[in-house]
C-alpha cells in the first residue's frame, strides 16, 4: 500500500497506564508525526482520557488532526462491534447491509468423521485460513467458491449435538448442492447468505436426516432468489 514504515506497539499493562500528555510528548512527537487521522471516537492514553481534540493541544499545536466521521447507513453507524454482534445472533442479513457484501470466509476442507456420506450428506470440513468470527450456531444457505466455480451450499456451525454429548469446540461443515468430486486438501471460499435455524438435537437420525433435506430444500429456494 506504499507504507513505508509500520510501527506496532504491543498493547501491556505499562503501555496502557501511559498518560495522554507521555503518549503525545514520548511517542508521537519523537517520531516526527505530522499529521494524525483518527475516528470520531478516538481515545487514548490511561483509561482513555484522552480524545482526539486534545492531540493538537498537548502537541503545543504542531500536530494536525484529521477526525474521520462515522460511516452511517440509513442513520446506522457501521462498526466492527455491532458486526460481530450481529454474526453472533445469526443476523447475517443485518451483517451484510453493513460490509456492502456477504460476510465470508475461507478454509481448507480436512478429513472429519465422514459421517455424512453415511446418510446421503456429505460434508465438507473447514479448517478455517484465519481467525474468524464465528457466525451463530446453527444452519446457513451459503455460495462457495471452489476454484472458478460458484456453487450452492448449506452450512451447518456447531457441535453436531445428535452425535456428541460433550463436545465444545464449534466445527464448519458445507453440504454442497448437486455437487460431487474429491476436495479433501482444496481451498473453499465461503458467502453465508442467510441463516435458516439454530442448531438442535435430534431424536434419530431419521429426524435428522428429514430436517437436513428440508434445509437443502430452503437453502435451494433463497440461493435461486439471489441470482
Amino acid at each position: 500500500m506504499g507504507v513505508d514504515y509500520l510501527y506496532i506497539v504491543d498493547f501491556n499493562d505499562s503501555f496502557s497506564r501511559v498518560s495522554p500528555q507521555n503518549f503525545v510528548s514520548g511517542m508521537l512527537m519523537p517520531l516526527g508525526i505530522h499529521t494524525a487521522v483518527v475516528g470520531f471516537d478516538f481515545h487514548f492514553g490511561y483509561r482513555g482520557e484522552g480524545h482526539a481534540g486534545m492531540l493538537r493541544e498537548l502537541s503545543d499545536y504542531k500536530l494536525e488532526v484529521t477526525i474521520v466521521p462515522p460511516f452511517l447507513i440509513e442513520g446506522d453507524k457501521v462498526s466492527s462491534s455491532s458486526i460481530r454482534l450481529d454474526l453472533q445472533e445469526g443476523n447475517v442479513k443485518q451483517v451484510r447491509r453493513l460490509l456492502g457484501r456477504p460476510y465470508s470466509l475461507s478454509g481448507i476442507v480436512m478429513h472429519g468423521e465422514k459421517r455424512g456420506r453415511t446418510i446421503g450428506f456429505p460434508t465438507a470440513n473447514l479448517k478455517m485460513s484465519e481467525h474468524y468470527v464465528l457466525p451463530r450456531k446453527g444452519v446457513y444457505a451459503v455460495r462457495v467458491g471452489y476454484e472458478d466455480q460458484m456453487l450452492q451450499g448449506v452450512m451447518n456451525v456447531g457441535v453436531k449435538p445428535t452425535f456428541h454429548e460433550n463436545e465444545i469446540v464449534p466445527t464448519i461443515e458445507i453440504h454442497l448442492l448437486e455437487f460431487s468430486g474429491d476436495i479433501y486438501g482444496k481451498l473453499l471460499s465461503v458467502e453465508l447468505i442467510s441463516f435458516i435455524r439454530e442448531e438442535r438435537k435430534f431424536g434419530s437420525i431419521e429426524q435428522l436426516v428429514a430436517q437436513i433435506t428440508n434445509d437443502a430444500d430452503t437453502a435451494k429456494q433463497i440461493l435461486s432468489s439471489e441470482e
